[in-house]
């Protein structure tokens, strides 16, 4: 019997939308590969509970930043985490502050990991972890690279009123969304769509393409293309007068 591509996931704790993409991932192709686990990080790596609070309610605005507080309330109670998640589909989870550390690396180093795949990892890689897969060390990130790279792809994509927005699978360097295509998809915006159900729904997506990918990988069959920085576009987090711009122009967050 064939051996299965042995892949480990590093992510964040989110509660409101990495979630969607593991349970797409773990519902269809569970069994496909070998899961040798997910990392799970701290939200937002280094930032602060309150530096991370002030920053969702300067974006959402009083009326959406309730209606999230209220949501977030909600997965709290229920206990819908990542690692309740994995541990109902049979996933070792492991939460790690810092997968870049040497503790980290040498503890993985003896798990002969194929594939990495980055899922909202909060961490920029450094070469030690990029070099800890044997064949792929992989991002999902949702726009065409190399247009939005960056932070909030999707809402800087609604934004600019683009009528598709992009998914790139990538090899990881140490340049963030820098790397090397492995393949794109793009995913026509509907007619109203708040940002919220475009995540949600491009969340769902990435698990297929992620699959397409290790299945490219695992088959030797990726033809990589080159991610060109002259046509780069760079995307920090939104300030607060582009969501008032984004409202302008009839967009809605939730």
């Amino acid at each position: 019997m064939k051996n299965k591509l042995k892949v480990l996931f590093i992510t964040q704790e989110d509660p409101f939308y990495i979630r969607i993409f593991f349970e797409e991932f773990f519902k269809h192709y569970s069994d496909r590969v070998d899961i040798l686990g997910v990392v799970i990080c701290p939200t937002m790596a280094k930032k602060s509970l309150l530096a991370l609070v002030q920053q969702m309610y300067e974006f959402f605005g009083p009326v959406d930043f309730v209606r999230m507080c209220w949501r977030y309330l909600i997965v709290k109670v229920r206990g819908d985490n990542l690692m309740k998640l994995c541990n109902q589909n049979g996933i070792v989870a492991y939460k790690e502050n810092n997968p870049n550390s040497d503790t980290f690396i040498r503890e993985w180093q003896k798990k002969d990991i194929e594939v990495l795949v980055s899922i909202a990892a909060p961490h920029k890689f450094k070469e030690k972890l990029l070099q800890l897969p044997k064949k792929a060390c992989i991002n999902i990130h949702h726009a065409k690279l190399p247009r939005y790279q960056g932070m909030m792809p999707n809402f800087w994509q609604m934004y600019h009123q683009e009528k598709d927005v992009g998914i790139t699978v990538h090899r990881m360097n140490q340049e963030i969304d820098q790397g090397q295509i492995l393949l794109q998809k793009e995913v026509p915006i509907a007619q109203g769509e708040s940002l919220d159900h475009l995540i949600k729904r491009t969340k769902m997506m990435a698990a297929h393409c992620i699959m397409e990918a290790l299945e490219l990988i695992e088959k030797g069959t990726v033809e990589y293309r080159e991610n060109d920085v002259n046509e780069r576009t760079y995307f920090h987090f939104p300030a607060k007068q582009h969501v008032v711009e984004f409202r302008q122009k009839g967009g809605r967050l939730l």
